[in-house]
C-alpha cells in the first residue's frame, strides 16, 4: 500500500474496518467466557439455556463466526480482498449457531432477539456488502 492509494481510502472505511475488528475480536473473548463453565453464572438464565444446550456443530459455527469475522476485520484494516470469503464464513458460522438457538424452547425478550439473534445476522451480512463494495472503489484488492 503506497501513500496516494491509502489517501484515496475514505475515511469511513478506516472506522468501520476498526469497528469490524473490535466487534469480532468481542465475539471471540465470549466464546472463550462461554467455554469457562464458573463465567456463566453471570449470564442471563436465557442465554446460560443456549449455551448450556448447545451440541458441538453450532460451538463449532459459533467457533467460525467469530474467528473468521476477527480475521476478516483484521484483513479489512490490511485492505485484502481475502477479508470478503471470511466475512462470507463469518455468516454461515452465525446461520449455524442461530440455528441452534432459535431451537432452544425459551421465550426469547424483544431486546434478546435482536442482541443475541439479529445483530449478529445482520453485521455479519453487512460486512459481506461492504468489502463487496470496497473492492468496487478499489480500497482493496
Amino acid at each position: 500500500m503506497n501513500d496516494k492509494s491509502a489517501r484515496g481510502v475514505h475515511w469511513s472505511f478506516w472506522v468501520i474496518s476498526a469497528v469490524a475488528l473490535l466487534w469480532n475480536v468481542g465475539g471471540a473473548v465470549n466464546f472463550f467466557v462461554q467455554m469457562n463453565p464458573d463465567a456463566l453464572t453471570a449470564y442471563r438464565e436465557s442465554e446460560r439455556a443456549i449455551i448450556d444446550g448447545r451440541p458441538a456443530w453450532a460451538t463449532g459455527g459459533f467457533a467460525i463466526a467469530v474467528f473468521a469475522g476477527t480475521f476478516g476485520g483484521l484483513l479489512l484494516l490490511l485492505r485484502k480482498s481475502v477479508a470478503l470469503y471470511l466475512f462470507i464464513a463469518s455468516l454461515l458460522g452465525v446461520i449455524l449457531t442461530m440455528t441452534h438457538t432459535l431451537g432452544v424452547d425459551i421465550d426469547f425478550s424483544p431486546g434478546e432477539i435482536v442482541v443475541i439473534i439479529l445483530m449478529p445476522l445482520a453485521v455479519a451480512a453487512f460486512l459481506i456488502w461492504y468489502s463487496k463494495q470496497a473492492e468496487s472503489k478499489g480500497w482493496i484488492s
